[in-house]
């Protein structure tokens, strides 16, 4: 029988799936810390947390892997203890407690408390906001709310997170000020919904007043939106983003598809006028506004025609940023009743199609940059590169600004002004401004 190591006992926290988990890390390292704890992220550890993500195959795949892998380092003797949390766990505990049986303890997404005392620490609930971020310096995420109230037919999330939670307006301010006196300088408004704040609490869609709230921390200088949900979409909060020039020009609101017959079955509760309607408001309310999107294609039922109709719509809208996913069948969901019918080369090819178009739509409203003037913060240095991105880039997933570290020196976290030289389909390559 092995040894246990003698060392003490440090905590390795590795996160996989979403911002939302990135979050809900940071806070259990917090967490850990606040009760004295050696806690890491991502690092080497004789005690390992793994937060993992179930919402579609190839994510849960992932997870399940890392288990593995950890299981595999825990036979090995190279780890001492494995915890498992979130989503995956959430969905399906009883079966990973069967196929992999000597993980030490697995937890579902609500029970922080739990997790921390069998890391042997206390649960402090008076902490606000008290988090040790894993993103760069200059930015971090702001989770506003908690689960998801809408029916969509795909979607396991409400599963896995629960009914809507929004966190109340003061405590939101109080951790974006802790945030800040740490050098945070852009917030990133994170939720499954973002357009759903405030009913549950407040009685009424309260983003706008949230915004308002938040522009006023200082040294926050950019606060970004991520995932609005069509329906019910408050307006007011165009109002904030046009007066307030902290509330960047940006929002990430995922639309899924636009043909009538397929948002019926996701049960979105919209249809393709009202959406192009709403898209319409939008650009007339803020014209610099850039849109992210995210679209699904293959989803059961999904026509010949029903993608026609979406590839006529995304070439027609020319949203500035766009993803799409092939549908992922999911069980427990209302359209896991329906028959995934369309086949995974179909999917694919469609999803391949669609990002071809957007990647000139891209391209076009790049080329339409050069010479332009723009505020751009610096996330990292790559090569002889300092990476950068304007107001209307979200890290990881948008365009990003290349600056010539051979000429110019910048410091990662602050901000600048750059003039675009080139561009390519999602890369500008730029000069400081002096």
């Amino acid at each position: 029988m092995r040894t246990k190591t003698l060392k003490k006992n440090k905590i390795n926290v590795i996160t996989l799936g979403c911002s939302k988990n990135v979050y809900d890390s940071e806070v259990l390292m917090g967490q850990l810390k606040a009760s004295g704890k050696d806690v890491v992220h991502e690092e080497e550890g004789n005690v390992v947390v793994i937060n993992t993500c179930g919402f579609i195959n190839n994510a849960k795949e992932e997870s399940v892997n890392t288990i593995l892998d950890y299981m595999q380092k825990k036979e090995d003797g190279e780890v001492d203890k494995v915890f498992v949390t979130g989503c995956l766990s959430e969905r399906y505990k009883p079966d990973l407690q069967k196929e992999i049986p000597n993980v030490d303890q697995y937890f579902g997404t609500t029970e922080l408390p739990q997790l921390l005392k069998a890391l042997g620490a206390d649960y402090k609930h008076e902490l606000i906001g008290e988090r040790l971020t894993t993103t760069p310096k200059n930015y971090a995420y702001l989770k506003i709310a908690e689960g998801c109230d809408r029916p969509c037919s795909f979607c396991a999330i409400p599963l896995m997170r629960g009914k809507h939670k929004s966190t109340p307006i003061e405590n939101l301010v109080i951790e974006a000020e802790k945030l800040a006196v740490n050098g945070v300088k852009e917030l990133i408004l994170i939720a499954q919904d973002l357009t759903y704040y405030g009913l549950d609490i407040y009685k009424k869609r309260n983003l706008a007043e949230l915004l308002e709230a938040l522009v006023k921390v200082e040294g926050v200088e950019w606060i970004r939106m991520h995932y609005a949900f069509p329906t019910g979409f408050p307006l007011d909060v165009l109002d904030v983003m046009k007066r307030e020039p902290k509330i960047c020009n940006y929002l990430d609101i995922p639309l899924q598809h636009i043909s009538d017959k397929i948002l019926k079955s996701m049960r979105r509760g919209t249809t393709q006028a009202k959406t192009t309607k709403l898209l319409t408001q939008f650009r007339e309310a803020v014209p610099e506004m850039t849109i992210r999107t995210t679209l699904i294609v293959g989803y059961p039922g999904e026509t010949e025609e029903d993608y026609q109709t979406l590839k006529a719509w995304v070439e027609a809208m020319r949203f500035e940023r766009l993803g799409c996913f092939t549908y992922s069948h999911e069980e427990n969901t209302h359209a896991f009743n329906l028959e995934d019918d369309v086949p995974e080369e179909v999917k694919l090819a469609r999803a391949n199609e669609i990002m071809e178009i957007q990647s000139q739509i891209s391209w076009e409203l790049n080329q339409a940059k050069i010479g332009e003037t723009f505020k751009v913060v610096i996330d990292r240095k790559e090569g002889s590169y300092f990476v950068g991105r304007t107001e209307f880039d979200s890290p990881d997933v948008d365009n990003e600004v290349l600056i010539d570290a051979t000429k110019t020196y910048l410091k990662t976290g602050e901000f600048a002004n750059v003039k675009v030289t080139e561009a390519a389909d999602f890369d500008l390559y730029a000069e400081v401004v002096l």
